[in-house]
């Protein structure tokens, strides 16, 4: 078999050769790269557990399409290490000798096993698509999370941290062992630095029994009631039903249940953009092959803190902007003439609560002049109080930043840091 440095086979496979090929584990150039790891879990999976013949052992595509997932997961960090190409390559090469569609199962953890004693085999339990019913009855209750991301854009994480972040163009908002998905920002104004969500994709991963691989994508003024293939469910699987797409309103709003990971997913288009809104259990949240290559994954880690609109830059403006309005002259208008009293104004009429929400709403119609970030402010909100498993947590108040020990985050609604910060965003767009 080519590929893998020339060397990598199937460990029994090999009649061309009176030796067994080897893996050839080319050293990486960068300690980041992850594809020595990626490369000893498909030799661990593979040696001396199949042998050569017309039909190959369908787990040897499944430990092949593990190994790709593996070497895409560490594709950011190895760009330039031949290791890393040489799998890639040999990977190929392997999928189209052993007959492996790219498509299938990957060697993935069950989210749950029965305890010991059961009579029922969890393999042949249509429990296993149903996440709170593979909960046996002593078990503890699933602990719910919540991420959201909107406007301009806002997000808040697992843990309920709320930012305001850059992140213009590609991120990926959410990337564990079931699913992955990914957000496109681009600007909203030419040269202005306010960004919103303008493409989401979203990869459900095949599943045991229960799901086969399902992509689903919106973008501006497009927001499908199916997944890319046409379907609206899981496919042929025995379970396929508990991965499912409702629509809810055409073109406005969709969701997506996947109960066989306890997980549902609403997506909406507001005025142009997009925002995302998850509910999903905590063992699904931190279920990652590698956490030390998750530092992207915003839900779980929040943005870069290079991509973090920073208040401490804002406070230091505040003197600036009260000397501003003491001598009269005003700072120039936005598009649509908001002020920050008008501004506030509309907010109120659908966010009478002065939370991070409310303000989100104040800062975005300031930075943009578009009133329908009004309205996804509004819509991310409602989105919380039905996904979001702490009623207590609803509203925020607090900045919860990360910032370094001295510089806390100012707790409370503080009308005079925002009218700040937009001065400051409006100075930066001219």
């Amino acid at each position: 078999a080519s590929g893998l440095g020339g060397r990598v086979g199937h460990p029994a496979g090999g009649q061309a050769s009176a030796d067994p090929p080897r893996l050839v584990l080319l050293p990486a150039v960068t300690s980041p790269c992850k594809i020595l790891k990626c490369n000893s879990e498909f030799w661990a999976a593979t040696s001396g557990s199949h042998h050569a013949g017309a039909e190959e052992a369908p787990e040897f595509c499944t430990a092949l399409r593990a190994y790709a997932h593996c070497t895409r997961r560490t594709a950011r960090t190895c760009r330039g290490d031949l290791a890393y190409h040489s799998a890639v390559h040999g990977i190929d090469d392997l999928m189209v000798q052993h007959n492996c569609s790219k498509d299938g199962p990957t060697s993935q953890p069950r989210l749950r096993t029965l305890p010991p004693g059961d009579s029922q085999e969890r393999s042949d339990s249509p429990e296993i698509c149903h996440y709170e019913k593979s909960f046996h009855k002593h078990s503890a209750a699933p602990n719910y999370t919540h991420c959201g991301l909107f406007g301009d854009p806002h997000l808040r994480t697992f843990t309920d941290t709320f930012q305001t972040c850059k992140v213009q163009g590609a991120w990926p908002l959410i990337d564990n062992n079931y699913l992955n998905v990914q957000v496109t920002n681009t600007p909203v104004l030419p040269g202005s630095s306010a960004t919103a969500t303008s493409k989401l994709t979203i990869i459900f991963k095949s599943f045991q029994e229960c799901v086969d691989q399902k992509v689903y994508q919106a973008e501006m003024d497009e927001l499908p009631a199916a997944f890319v293939d046409g379907s609206k469910n899981g496919g042929d699987k025995h379970g396929a039903n508990s991965l499912k797409i409702t629509e809810k309103v055409s073109g406005q709003h969709i969701e997506i249940q996947a109960k066989y990971i306890g997980t549902t997913i609403v997506v909406r288009q507001v005025g142009r953009y997009l925002t995302f809104a998850v509910r999903m259990p905590e063992e699904v949240v931190n279920a990652v092959e590698d956490r030390d290559s998750q530092g992207l994954y915003l839900c779980l880690r929040g943005c870069p803190l290079n991509q973090q609109i920073d208040f401490q830059t804002i406070r230091s403006a505040q003197a600036t902007e009260g000397r501003a309005r003491r001598k009269g002259p005003s700072l120039p208008a936005p598009p649509e003439a908001f002020t920050y009293e008008t501004a506030t104004a509309k907010c109120r009429e659908k966010l009478p609560v002065e939370d991070l929400y409310f303000q989100s709403c104040v800062f975005d119609l300031l930075t943009t002049g578009d009133v329908n970030f009004m309205l996804a402010a509004y819509y991310a909100f409602e989105d919380v109080k039905v996904l979001h498993s702490n009623k207590d947590k609803l509203h925020l108040y607090e900045r919860t930043r990360v910032l370094t020990p001295g510089n806390a985050a100012p707790t409370g609604t503080h009308p005079t840091l925002w009218v700040a910060l937009l001065c400051l965003c409006w100075l930066c767009l001219l």
